[in-house]
């Protein structure tokens, strides 16, 4: 037996003079050299070696480092200390222990926690996933000294375990006595100990199979590892992959339980991002310089097999680009997430557009309002059965960090859940203060929720509130709040019938009968690169190709763009940092603070919710969001009308329509400049249509309830008014305000009928000189161009 111990001694010295080798390489390039100098200048303990490297220098070596991991391990750290107490030799008296870790290609040892199996216990592993479990900070004795007062000498036992990279554990038995009996005391102070923490990581959710459930791994992290991260971080664990028996009562039942012993845990990019090669940006920024709107040419290809939804389609594509997330220099953090909230009746495709974002965003997450509690959207401290100890245990917005988290149901969660994503939805975080722990976690992530009205079916005669049924201080958390209507409209309801029945006859040109179809398409990229160094050599297509079946009486001009593309463009442009010029800036301030007066004056006026300062945020996000979409560096004027159309659509369901004829004016007197351009006639296309400051700033001044009323009618009124109508002096016209006034103050009112004003006054006025219906009208006239009050269909209201 000494024999065989003496041989395995031997051996490992041959193997230490190998690594020693390995790491001094001064006579060669260095590098190891200067890290090993970097890691003393730094008072680091772990001196991080690239795989790839052992494996050009010492090939025999990297192949024994994956396969028998600890023996090699403990010897590349014995000649690692070889080597620092060579450079420096009181900084292992200093640090106590130095350690390795790997970092490189690991080949088909690279795994996530669903293809760990037996054939891998023993070797190294690079695993990833997210970390969904996180237990406290425990010191570990490594080494326990004991003083005996009636020798007066010092005894030391040293202490492994299953976890430690030596073959034997030891008895885990404090000595209260020497061999001769006498009494022991344990000096706390002379004793050595290190730090221990253990945490579990799950599978990516966009990677687990639909239907199963995800599978995770405990991972034990020592001495410098621990508090590297918290619960809903991505990484990837370099560690040796380890079985532990299991007991219940004294006796083992056969089963193992597995861990990984980590060497090295390095951190995920948060963004999720495609494999987007050179060809790829540049084919993105011609994308973005062509004539047409580029905005609804992507809004129009979100989802396209669903009819209709134009508006909230592009409230999707501004909530999947995202606002600029910004921290002030006192702390403060302005948000750049946008949630959204759709409310209507059912079959109105609301769940359809969760899955689709589900689909299309790089990191999302599904739940449902009666699956989810509060703790499980935010997070849960929960027990450890095996040491008893609390655990912080992340929730679906923690894991969703940097991306979306979509909840369906949202009406059917109470209300005590409901309030647990407040601080979430706003600050982007979650603070937990609960049995002895106080953590705040990162869930900076945009949420989509879809609900039902409170009656089942939205109800025309009850205001907006009523129907919706969640308090403000929750609705005014969601940018955007759209109401989706079930009208009865027989153009409508035939077109909506034609879409469905194409897409339920449209077949894949690779299907065959029968043939069923693959759950899951997308492949695992694992590697401990990042995915944008590896290109990928298939092109990506802008367009989708023109199908009849799928793309129906749409013209062939009208283009869709690809799903693949789509995912390439919407990553590049959330990289843009827009910056807000003074002019846009100028008219977001304005709109708001319209909004905030005409919903003092009109407070009986039925809105889907309270316009409040985080509105004013919601402009700022939106019109970013818009500039992003165009990957301008400058969010312009045309963002921010594009950010406001979108606010008074959510807010008071209204759709700004008077541009869109200024448009097609615009767009005939060009002449055939752009007959070869597709123009898409919706609602955003106003953007690209220049407007004189007059007609501008008249515009953002119309409150939102009679934005559709303003035709060519009220136009040829004005005109006519300016033409025909009489001069009043500036006495007829104050004598005129103190009458109207009075009229309003005498009915309570904030709009009256024109016809009722004209006869009011020339019956109550000027009994000497009455006004006539003319000089009425000229005094109407002169105090809408001062703002005081606004003509519209023959009402006049009050301002």
């Amino acid at each position: 037996m000494d024999a065989m111990d003496l041989d395995i001694d031997v051996n490992l010295r041959d193997i230490q003079r190998e690594y020693v080798d390995f790491l001094d390489d001064e006579a060669e390039k260095g590098n190891y050299t200067r890290m090993i100098k970097d890691m003393i200048t730094n008072k680091e303990q772990r001196l991080i070696v690239n795989i790839n490297d052992v494996r050009r220098s010492k090939p025999l070596r990297a192949a024994a480092l994956i396969n028998n991991a600890v023996e090699e391990l403990v010897a590349f750290e014995a000649a690692l200390k070889e080597v620092v107490n060579v450079i420096d030799h009181e900084y292992l008296n200093m640090m106590n222990d130095v350690f390795i870790g790997l970092e490189g290609s690991f080949g088909r040892k690279h795994v996530t926690p669903r293809t760990l199996s037996t054939h891998f216990l023993g070797n190294l592993v690079c695993v990833e996933g997210i970390v969904t479990k996180l237990s406290l900070v425990r010191p570990k004795v490594v080494k326990s000294v004991h003083y005996c007062p009636a020798t007066k000498k010092y005894m030391e036992r040293k202490y492994t375990d299953l976890t430690s990279y030596e073959s034997y554990p030891s008895s885990s038995v404090y000595p209260t006595k020497d061999d001769e009996g006498n009494l022991l005391e344990t000096e706390y102070g002379l004793s050595v100990y290190k730090d221990h923490q253990s945490f579990t990581i799950q599978e990516m959710p966009e990677k687990a199979p639909p239907g199963q459930l995800p599978r995770s791994v405990d991972i034990i992290a020592d001495n410098d590892l621990v508090d590297q991260c918290k619960p809903g971080d991505r990484v990837q664990v370099v560690g040796t992959f380890r079985c532990l028996p299991s007991k219940q009562g004294n006796y083992s039942n056969g089963t193992f339980r597995t861990i990984i012993i980590a060497n090295n845990i390095k951190m995920m990019s948060k963004e999720v991002s495609p494999l987007i090669s050179s060809e790829d940006v540049q084919k993105c920024k011609r994308f973005s310089r062509q004539k047409h709107n580029v905005f609804d040419l992507l809004a129009r290809s979100l989802a396209p097999s669903i009819h209709g939804h134009e508006l909230i389609k592009k409230a999707l594509l501004c909530m999947l680009l995202g606002g600029v997330e910004k921290v002030l220099p006192n702390g403060t953090r302005l948000r750049g997430d946008i949630n959204i909230l759709l409310i209507g009746d059912p079959s109105v495709a609301k769940s359809q557009l969760l899955r689709y974002v589900l689909h299309s965003a790089p990191r999302a997450i599904p739940t449902t309002g009666r699956g989810s509690s509060g703790v499980g959207l935010t997070a849960a401290v929960t027990t450890d059965f095996e040491t008893g100890e609390r655990r912080l245990e992340a929730g679906a917005m923690v894991l969703a960090d940097r991306g979306v988290v979509c909840i369906d149901e949202f009406d059917k969660m109470s209300d005590i859940d409901r309030t647990a994503i407040h601080e979430v939805m706003e600050q982007g975080r979650v603070t937990i203060t609960k049995a002895g722990i106080h953590a705040k976690l990162n869930a900076r992530c945009s949420v989509l929720a879809a609900a039902n009205p409170v009656y089942g079916r939205y109800e025309e005669h009850k205001t907006p509130m009523e129907n919706i049924g969640l308090q403000d201080s929750l609705l005014s958390r969601f940018d955007l709040l759209f109401i989706m209507l079930d009208k009865s409209d027989t153009d409508i309801d035939q077109n909506i019938a034609d879409h469905v029945v194409r897409m339920h006859r449209y077949r894949s040109p690779t299907e065959q009968d029968g043939e069923p179809l693959p759950i899951v398409s997308t492949a695992d990229f694992l590697s401990t690169k990042d995915l944008e160094a590896c290109a990928d050599d298939s092109e990506t297509p802008i367009y989708e190709k023109y199908d009849t079946m799928l793309h129906g009486n749409r013209p062939r001009s009208e283009k869709i763009v690809s799903v693949k593309f789509m995912k390439k463009y919407i990553h590049i442009a959330k990289m843009m940092k827009p910056v807000i010029t003074d002019e846009a800036g100028a008219a977001i301030a304005e709109a708001y603070a319209e909004l905030r007066c005409f919903e003092t004056e009109n407070s009986d006026l039925a809105k889907t919710q309270p316009v409040t300062a985080r509105t004013l945020e919601t402009m700022i996000r939106l019109a970013t969001a818009h500039a992003k979409a165009r990957l301008s560096r400058n969010v312009e004027v045309q963002d921010s009308e594009a950010a406001i159309e979108l606010i008074h659509f959510a807010y008071f369901k209204k759709v700004l329509d008077k541009k869109k004829k200024r448009k097609e004016y615009s767009s005939d007197a060009e002449g055939s400049e752009n007959e070869d351009e597709d123009v898409d006639m919706d609602e955003d296309d106003e953007v690209t249509v220049p407007l004189t400051p007059s007609r501008r700033k008249r515009l953002r001044k119309e409150p939102p309830e009679v934005l559709e009323s303003i035709d060519e009618t009220q136009r040829a009124e004005e005109a006519d008014v300016t033409v025909e109508l009489p001069s009043v002096s500036d006495d007829r016209l104050k004598k005129f305000k103190t009458a109207l006034f009075n009229e309003f103050r005498k009915l309570h009112a904030q709009s009256l009928p024109l016809q009722q004003i004209l006869e009011s006054i020339t019956k109550d006025g000027d009994e000497e000189n009455p006004f006539g219906i003319l000089e009425i009208k000229s005094c109407l006239h002169l105090m809408q161009e001062a703002n005081q009050v606004m003509l519209a269909d023959d009402i006049v209201f009050l301002i």
